[in-house]
């Protein structure tokens, strides 16, 4: 079984036009003349480090992803997810959408994906720290937990990896919730994340565009709830098999 889980009025027409071309020509420019802004780096390291304090939470997700066509038509299909984190070695991510009904749970010892459509599972002896588990599932299995990156204590260099441009765009809101909007550029991949405002600094959203495949296809993942002081019930972290539920391999990489 194999599976990749692996981040912004009314008025008149020639007015919003107008607006709209200024803004486009003022991004541009600030992206022409400076790499990486210092502050963009900054907002993105403060919220980095604030998710890394943080021994546990549970977020709540809608995910949206862009498939091309042969044809170069583009193809929607959309999830919900929820990603409960305990460190340092307690991981549940549920994935709830159109392409796939998937569970991901990993102990402390071992890491169990679910497919409750196909009424299987597959599991595997891991490492004993959430970062290293993540790697070891990506490097041996291909398999990638959902906003998983974020989840590193390092996740701001794993980020910035690359990056040669990177601004901030501005003030936006997403879910309710004043954010800062950056973006960035590495290579094939421009990607965007809004951060929210204040003290506690959590990434509300991230697209990511794919820029070596025609049509530039998006990835999106928009927090619509952040719990910071989550209850953590025996079973959030355990995975046992419901009668019939058959057990298959995980195939390595």
């Amino acid at each position: 079984m194999k599976t990749t889980f692996r981040s912004p009025l009314t008025v008149g027409l020639g007015r919003c036009c107008a607006i709209a071309a200024l803004a486009m020509v003022s991004v541009a420019t600030q992206a022409q003349s400076a790499d990486i802004a210092p502050e963009a780096k900054q907002i993105l390291k403060a919220s980095t480090d604030f998710l890394a304090g943080q021994q546990r939470y549970n977020a709540e997700t809608r995910n949206t992803l862009e498939i091309v066509l042969k044809s170069g038509q583009k193809i929607e299909f959309n999830s919900t997810g929820r990603q409960s984190v305990q460190r340092p070695n307690k991981l549940r991510s549920e994935r709830s959408g159109d392409l796939v009904e998937q569970v991901f749970v990993y102990d402390g010892k071992s890491l169990t994906l679910y497919q409750p459509q196909e009424n299987v599972y597959a599991q595997v002896a891991a490492p004993a720290t959430l970062e290293d588990m993540l790697d070891f599932a990506r490097i041996e299995y291909d398999v990638v937990a959902p906003f998983g990156d974020m989840i590193f204590t390092n996740a701001y260099d794993i980020l910035m990896d690359g990056v040669t441009e990177g601004m901030v765009v501005g003030k936006a809101v997403i879910e309710g919730v004043l954010c800062d909007h950056l973006a960035f550029r590495a290579g094939d991949v421009d990607w965007q994340i809004w951060i929210q405002e204040g003290a506690q600094p959590l990434p509300r959203r991230i697209v990511i565009t794919t820029l070596d495949v025609p049509n530039a296809p998006q990835f999106a993942v928009t927090v619509t709830r952040w719990s910071l002081a989550p209850t953590f019930d025996a079973q959030t972290f355990t995975f046992t098999p419901q009668a019939g539920v058959k057990q298959i391999e995980l195939l390595p990489r």
